[in-house]
């Protein structure tokens, strides 16, 4: 019987990579080998299963028709060869050895500080390799097996995954007395004038919740969406610009210290987000997702 030569795991990390940065350099600095290294190993791939997966040119690199499904053929097997080794883990210690967990940047920098200190005592073999992106983002990259979860804030349609809520976080109207000048200990959402709100931009769920909290779509179509972050936003609110919403970790995290602006709670049915951990559904580690979860929320 001949033998069967298979492609290594090795040169499908080598596709993906390519595939996810569209540049050679790029893609070689991310899987920590030469470039020339990876454009060998590609090659080597292309030879043994006898077809064309990029087209190579001075400027773009353009993945052939068959070449996109084996791509993406490929990100499956190393999610399964990567699960062997999750089912190991997770027979032995408790949230040990490495775990990367994408955390949207409305939650970041509020809950990462107050958490992370704990888990660190709490577990000292576990590496959490931690990924800042939108939503989006963060979502793909769980079901391509960038990452193994992500923390976020529901509702969002994250596809097919597995959750666990660690608590709920309320939306605070953030103000100063030119826009609220008799602020009620809850702000209703009449008082919002939607000429004044500034937002984040698309992408950001945060966005959406607060739209939703309000229930107006005279705000949806006035309100001004901004590319930036929430730090930013506050310092447009403190230089009169605008009002905007907050959510209560923010507000807890000191976001408004050194200004001069005022924040209430939203008076709305559901001026809320809920703050979860979400991971692929059916995963070997799903204890401990779980027991992260449950550690997250205590140390919160």
């Amino acid at each position: 019987m001949a033998a069967t030569y298979l492609p290594t795991l090795k040169q499908l990390q080598y596709l993906v990579a390519l595939k996810d940065h569209g540049h050679f350099g790029r893609a070689a600095e991310a899987c920590y080998v030469t470039q020339s290294t990876l454009s060998a190993g590609l090659r080597e791939l292309e030879t043994l299963i006898g077809v064309t997966l990029v087209e190579r040119t001075r400027r773009v690199v353009r993945f052939t028709s068959l070449g996109e499904r084996i791509t993406e053929k490929a990100r499956r097997v190393l999610r399964e060869a990567e699960e062997l080794g999750d089912m190991a883990r997770a027979a032995g210690r408790p949230l040990s050895g490495e775990m990367r967990m994408s955390v949207i940047p409305t939650i970041a920098p509020f809950m990462l500080p107050r958490i992370l200190p704990q888990l660190r005592e709490q577990y000292p073999d576990l590496k959490l390799f931690l990924r800042e992106e939108p939503s989006g983002p963060a979502c793909e990259g769980l079901h391509n097996g960038r990452t193994d979860c992500v923390l976020l804030a529901l509702p969002y349609s994250c596809g097919e995954v597995t959750s666990q809520i660690l608590f709920e976080d309320p939306l605070f109207v953030a103000f100063q007395a030119i826009d609220i000048d008799r602020p009620t200990p809850r702000i209703p959402v009449s008082a919002i004038d939607e000429t004044r709100l500034l937002l984040l931009e698309d992408g950001h769920c945060l966005k959406d919740h607060a739209l939703a909290a309000c229930n107006r779509p005279e705000i949806r179509a006035e309100a001004t969406m901004l590319g930036t972050s929430l730090h930013t936003i506050v310092q447009m609110v403190d230089n009169g610009l605008g009002m905007t919403m907050l959510p209560e970790m923010a507000v807890r995290a000191g976001i408004l210290n050194n200004t001069s602006i005022s924040a209430r709670p939203l008076d709305a049915a559901n001026a809320v987000r809920s703050i979860a951990l979400v991971w692929r559904r059916a995963s070997p580690r799903e204890k401990d997702f779980r027991l992260l979860a449950q550690v997250l929320a205590d140390a919160y």
